[in-house]
This record gives structure tokens, sequence and C-alpha cells, in this order.
């Protein structure tokens, strides 16, 4: 793209204002946003465009599960789902796994309710999603490039 620059959670270390200080005609990638939402209603209110990207639940649920014991997954069960180590040791960690994806959707999804600038793009239509949303911002450049990237896998977990 041209007229946009792109960033995957180039601001995720941040804090306060300076967690939100993209810069103008800027696209962010940065899954954590799901964890602070009121602020980014703050900050951006209705005035972004928002996408909600998703992939399988399941596909997804499999892939935390491969880190279980670390990072989100390990604090979700621990700290934000207080107690669950212990009083839930008998829950299969798939099930953990799928609850964590499901919180986080349905975040997202309450969030996005009342935003007019919005779309749900699923990796499993990268292609096609990604070219409707190329049109929808308006975006100039090289499609077809822009559209190659998709098959670059990035943080994939075997």
């Amino acid at each position: 793209m041209d007229n946009y620059s792109a960033a995957h959670e180039s601001l995720s270390h941040a804090v306060g204002a300076a967690r939100f200080a993209y810069p103008a005609g800027h696209i962010e990638a940065d899954n954590r946003l799901s964890w602070v939402l009121g602020r980014l209603e703050r900050a951006y209110g209705d005035d972004a465009f928002y996408v909600h990207l998703t992939r399988d639940t399941m596909a997804t649920a499999r892939s935390f599960l491969k880190r279980y014991d670390s990072g989100i997954m390990q604090a979700y069960r621990s700290s934000i789902l207080m107690g669950a180590l212990k009083k839930s040791a008998d829950v299969d960690p798939l099930d953990f796994c799928v609850d964590y994806c499901e919180t986080v959707n349905s975040n997202i999804e309450a969030f996005l309710k009342n935003k007019t600038h919005k779309m749900n793009f699923a990796l499993e239509r990268a292609a096609a999603d990604f070219a409707d949303f190329w049109e929808r911002i308006g975006a100039r450049g090289d499609l077809e490039s822009a559209l190659g990237q998709w098959q670059v896998r990035h943080n994939a977990s075997v």
C-alpha cells in the first residue's frame, strides 16, 4: 500500500496514551487490543476502521494448546479465571483454550456492535476479505503483491 503504514504489535509494550498513539493513515494488527477495548473506545471511538480478524475457533484453540503452559493461556487459566488451575483440574486443557477464544471474540463483537466502520475478516477467506478491505479503506498500491503476502506463514506453531 502506498497510502497507509502498517505494523504488527508496534505499541504493545506502551502504557498510557502512548499505547494508542498510532500515526494517521496507519493499520495496526494487535490481538492484545482485545484486552483494552474500553481505552481503545476512548482513544478512537467511531473514528477508526475496525477489523475483527478471526480464524476457525478449534484451529485457534489447538494452536493455543501448544503454548498452554505459557503466555496468555497460562495467565488466563491461572489469573483471569481465578483458581481455575486448582478448582477445574478435571477440565480438558483444550476446553480452556476454546473458552479463551470465545471470550476474546465475544469481547470484540460487543465492542464493535455500535461501530460504523468495521468488517469481519476470516483468515480462511484472506484473499477475498483482504481485497474487500483494500477497497473499503481506499488503499492504493500493488494489490496483487499484497495478496501474495497472505501465502507467507508468520509465527506458525507447528
